[in-house]
């Protein structure tokens, strides 16, 4: 079981017992506290062979949003120098609605619940920006280098919108989940 710390470090429970090295420890580069922190990891659908793992946190220069990906190099622990930046997203102003989770869709894409900015109201107007990232759910395709815009993605042909978006007008989604049965996705 990998267990996700907010304070920058994500852990391993092996039958039952706290292995004392964490698997993954970025802490000295993690703003935590409220609604900041490492809020999130993915295993890449192909992790077995490729052994690539995508985390989402918050920066401790400016509390910005970073996804990147990391390598495991044993089953039990992972090097923080294969860190790899996906993406990063400008959010120093507020410190709330962060979003938070980055997960593989069905379709092998990886999402992301990306926060409005902060602030009650969304007073930075993000969530309705089509320029913003903020206040959205995006779909990447991470085969690319760091990720490419899938073209099914409903605003790849409408500019100025950012191709990445996916779903637009939200608040903070800082979890979803899609049904297995259905594939339908639950914000």
């Amino acid at each position: 079981i990998f267990v996700v710390e907010q304070a920058g470090k994500i852990r391993v429970i092996l039958n039952g017992t706290l292995v004392a090295t964490p698997f993954l420890d970025i802490s000295s580069r993690v703003l935590s506290g409220g609604e900041r922190g490492l809020l999130s990891v993915a295993f890449h659908p192909q992790y077995a062979t490729n052994h690539f793992f995508y985390v989402y946190f918050t920066t401790q220069t400016n509390g910005d949003i970073r996804i990147e990906r990391f390598t495991a190099t044993t089953a039990d622990v992972a090097d923080p120098a294969t860190s790899k930046l996906i993406l990063t997203i400008a959010h120093s102003a507020q410190s709330n609605h962060n979003g938070g989770l980055v997960s593989f869709g069905p379709d092998g894409m990886l999402y992301a619940g990306i926060g409005d900015g902060g602030g009650g109201g969304d007073p930075y107007h993000t969530g309705q920006n089509p320029d913003s990232l903020l206040g959205s759910l995006l779909r990447l395709d991470i085969s690319g280098d760091p990720y490419t815009i899938p073209p099914s993605n409903p605003f790849v042909v409408q500019p100025p919108k950012r191709g990445e978006i996916w779903a637009k007008g939200l608040r903070n989604p800082w979890r979803y989940a899609f049904d297995e049965t259905t594939g339908l996705l639950y914000i």
